[in-house]
C-alpha cells in the first residue's frame, strides 16, 4: 500500500513542494515546528532510512543539505536542524527545521498554524533561494 508520502510525490494529494528531481522529492511540512520546517523523502518507497541504498542515501544527503541551505538563506535562523525519526510515515524522510534556540527541534511542542498563503509564500520563497544557489 502506497505511504502518504507516495501519494504526494504522483500528486494524488496535494503538498507544498520545495523541489523535485528523478530521485527526490521535498515539500513544507504541513504542521511545522517552525516557519521553513520540510520535509526531504527518496521517491523509493523505503520505511527506514538505513534500508536505503547507499546510493540513495548518499544523495539524499546532498538534497538535504542543498534544501537546507536555500531555508537558511529564506528564514531568519541560527542554523537548520536536520532529524529523522520515522515512524510516523513509514517512508524515509528528513525534517528540516529552521532554529533560533535547541527547543525549536521538539517535536512534543504545539505546531504552527499557517494559512495557504503563508505556505505558497515560504515555498516560493525557498525554491527561488534554492534555484540562486
Amino acid at each position: 500500500m502506497a505511504t502518504i508520502f507516495s501519494k504526494i510525490i504522483r500528486g494524488e494529494i496535494p503538498s507544498y513542494k520545495i523541489y523535485e528531481d528523478e530521485k527526490y522529492f521535498a515539500f513544507l511540512d504541513i504542521n511545522p515546528l517552525a516557519e521553513g520546517h520540510t520535509l526531504v523523502i527518496p521517491k523509493d518507497e523505503t520505511d527506514y532510512i538505513f534500508d536505503l541504498s547507499d546510493e540513495i542515501l548518499s544523495g539524499l544527503s546532498v538534497c538535504v543539505k542543498r534544501i537546507a541551505l536555500a531555508i537558511e538563506k529564506t528564514v531568519p535562523c541560527k542554523r537548520v536542524g536536520i532529524a529523522v525519526l520515522g515512524l510516523e510515515v513509514p517512508h524515509a524522510h528528513v525534517h528540516l527545521i529552521p532554529l533560533k534556540t535547541e527547543g525549536d527541534i521538539n517535536f512534543s511542542k504545539p505546531k504552527l498554524k499557517l494559512s495557504q498563503d503563508e505556505f505558497r509564500s515560504i515555498a516560493a520563497s525557498i525554491r527561488k533561494n534554492l534555484e540562486l544557489k
